[in-house]
């Protein structure tokens, strides 16, 4: 499982080179074939001579964070968010600044000095700001820059019934999924994915679905689920534990019920645990990829994740290697 160094890499949507040069190293590893295109999404080839149609995986390199904006007289940083980030998550978290990756903590004025209305509001992000532990603009431009991306600083721990915390679970999930598939040779044709700036548009997908041209595209995801108390069984998107979450329908795919049938049969058939995931809210790279050029089938099943799209994400080992499961058995059968 790639999965703990992938979580660990910085990789904010449009400065993914972090993520990219892991991926391209554990590609020549294993001895598969790659290209880069001109927007950096990382294209690997799983060559054989045992399907004709074109299949294609993808899974996207990027993740929300944050990027500065300014630096004021007493050297705090002022940003602005990367992706669908919930201002409420933002406030006390540890982040990591530029390519150097600078310590800092996000901060706002403390409790003591906030009017009623102030307390207990979710503070909008111009009234927080980024501590480098510096006492000037000076001192703080001699470590970082406006333009600088901030990623969230946070570790990669198991815990409980054989859970994981991390950040950036969507998608780095995904592009660990493919590199489990990658590794294993499978005697079939396929291309493998690892897209850009997912999170700010679905961009990266575009350019490579037009590359590639696929007749089947299997879309890899880290997706929300809400299985937490006082939320309603019927509004519990996804639940942990239950396996991999199969795509109906989202913001920009209407899934084929043939193909989701496909999927379903096959994960009764080895006994492989999955569930649907019950919201047409949020997108993925499916959208950009089904409709690229001639169109194509596309199929989205994705790991449940609680606390998406913040530093503490959670998600279940088992429906991990569930989703590698039935990844491949998919791919067998295509």
């Amino acid at each position: 499982m790639f999965l703990k160094d992938l979580t660990l890499l910085s990789g904010v949507s449009g400065c993914e080179f972090e993520v990219r040069n892991y991926i391209k190293k554990k590609l020549e590893e294993i001895g598969c074939e790659y290209k880069i295109d001109k927007l950096g999404n990382v294209i690997a080839h799983n060559k054989s001579n045992n399907n004709k149609k074109k299949i294609m995986l993808s899974a996207h390199m990027d993740e929300v964070g944050l990027m500065v904006s300014s630096i004021d007289d007493g050297g705090f940083i002022k940003f602005q968010t990367v992706g669908g980030i919930d201002n409420r998550i933002l406030n006390s978290k540890l982040v990591e600044v530029g390519e150097n990756k600078v310590p800092g903590v996000i901060g706002s004025k403390a409790i003591h000095l906030m009017s009623a209305e102030e307390k207990g509001a979710t503070l909008p992000v111009k009234s927080l700001y980024i501590d480098i532990g510096s006492s000037s603009k000076e001192s703080t431009e001699e470590k970082v820059s406006v333009g600088d991306y901030v990623s969230f600083k946070s570790d990669y721990i198991e815990f409980g019934d054989n859970l994981i915390k991390a950040k950036a679970l969507d998608d780095r999930a995904g592009c660990s999924v493919m590199l489990e598939l990658l590794s294993m040779k499978l005697d079939v044709d396929f291309y493998a994915c690892f897209t850009v700036m997912e999170e700010v548009g679905l961009i990266g997908s575009k350019v490579a679905a037009d590359l590639v041209e696929p007749d089947f595209a299997i879309v890899l995801e880290g997706t929300v689920s809400a299985d937490m108390p006082e939320v309603k069984d019927s509004d519990k998107v996804t639940v942990i534990g239950k396996g991999p979450a199969i795509s109906l329908i989202d913001g920009s795919t209407i899934y084929n019920i043939d193909d989701v049938n496909f999927v379903t049969e096959l994960a009764k058939k080895h006994n492989i645990p999955y569930q649907y995931r019950r919201s047409n809210a949020g997108s993925n790279d499916a959208g950009p990829i089904h409709t690229r050029k001639a169109g194509c089938r596309a199929v989205a099943f994705s790991v449940p994740c609680r606390y998406i799209h913040s530093p503490v994400s959670v998600a279940s080992k088992n429906d991990y290697e569930n989703v590698v499961k039935l990844a491949k058995v998919v791919l067998e059968n295509l």
